[in-house]
């Protein structure tokens, strides 16, 4: 995780913390994503400025952007939150902006929650789109705790509570790391009449005969129409692939962000997703603790391990690890603009930036 020290204070208000302001955001809204909870953070922190010119407060934007960037171990989705907003704050001033910096300001402010109303929109777009890919007799697979996948199928499943006739059912992933988020997410569709089935992780691939169709949802859309999401998502797609199952993604488009990763290790972030140690884990239980006891033991040292090694930074946990799933995998890609192959992610963004 990158650190560019002590939070920059000038040109706002001492009381301000740009990373407190944007974790209390999401503590008050629970349905708030990542990017938008950090666009919500900007403006708060542009209501506070008192930066007097377009080029301090865009300058301003950029230092407490790259600062809150910084504070947050797995920032690929707030990143694409920030961005897109300074992009949009640049394309939103005039080029003959000049006079009064107040009402410069104000036009800024305007144009910033005009553009979370409709980044907060785009969920609903993509869960009426969405559902028509949800046919009667369908069983959909997902996993994870995408507040879009949720509308989605909750969407569908109003459809059939009014007198649809679309009757389907779900496979959920549960995910042991997040058992609180995957129960909430089951008892969530149950509420809504949809039978539900829980499988293990491991049971993916065993359950992928009687699946129809995998949708899942995104922290972030790369460059090359590849997705980046909780962990996981890359075995599923891969599976589906095998069987021959479509493999959707919704996600908003504020979600697109400017990266073109090769690999799963080419995310630009840390995780603890493989640790090798030498010393079991504190916390064994007793019948766990009675095996240990009886396996052989080799004493290792720093002989055979560099000391670095075994000392390694820690980063982003377990349970906020995230995997990267190409474009080869994926059927396609429904956002609030319609349903997108793969190949057109990076024409969307070409006319967001350019």
């Amino acid at each position: 995780m990158a650190t560019v020290g002590n939070v920059p204070q000038s040109g706002i208000s001492k009381a301000f913390d740009i990373v407190e302001t944007y974790h209390r955001l999401l503590r008050e809204d629970p349905d708030l994503t990542m990017p938008v909870a950090a666009i919500e953070a900007l403006i708060e922190l542009l209501v506070q400025s008192r930066a007097v010119t377009v080029y301090e407060t865009l300058d301003l934007v950029k230092t407490q952007s790259d600062y809150l960037k910084s504070q947050i171990s797995n920032s690929i989705s707030l990143s694409a939150g920030t961005d897109l907003f300074q992009r949009y704050m640049i394309s939103s001033l005039k080029p003959s902006s000049t006079g009064n910096f107040d009402s410069v300001r104000q036009h800024l402010l305007s144009n910033g929650r005009l553009f979370v109303s409709r980044a907060k929109a785009g969920r609903d777009r993509i869960a009426s789109y969405g559902r028509h890919f949800v046919r009667d007799g369908s069983v959909v697979l997902t996993h994870g705790g995408s507040r879009v996948i949720g509308a989605l199928l909750g969407k569908a499943a109003e459809a059939s509570a009014s007198g649809g006739n679309v009757r389907f059912k779900v496979i959920y992933v549960m995910n042991d790391a997040r058992s609180s988020e995957s129960k909430a997410v089951v008892s969530s569709l149950r509420a809504k009449g949809v039978p539900v089935a829980t499988i293990s992780e491991g049971a993916v691939g065993y359950a992928m005969g009687k699946v129809n169709l995998v949708i899942v949802g995104a922290e972030g859309v790369v460059e090359n129409g590849g997705i980046i999401s909780r962990l996981g998502t890359y075995q599923i797609a891969l599976l589906a692939k095998a069987a021959g199952k479509p493999f959707y993604v919704a996600a908003e488009s504020h979600k697109f962000v400017r990266l073109y990763p090769l690999g799963q290790y080419d995310l630009g972030i840390d995780q603890e997703v493989i640790e090798f140690k030498t010393e079991d884990d504190a916390e064994l239980t007793e019948e766990e603790q009675k095996l240990a006891d009886r396996t052989p033991r080799v004493a290792e040292t720093g002989e055979y391990f560099f000391q670095s090694c075994l000392t390694a930074s820690k980063s982003n946990s377990a349970a906020d690890a995230v995997d990267f799933t190409p474009p080869s995998l994926i059927s396609a890609l429904i956002t609030e603009s319609g349903v997108l192959t793969p190949s057109a992610v990076s024409e969307e963004l070409i006319s967001v930036w350019y």
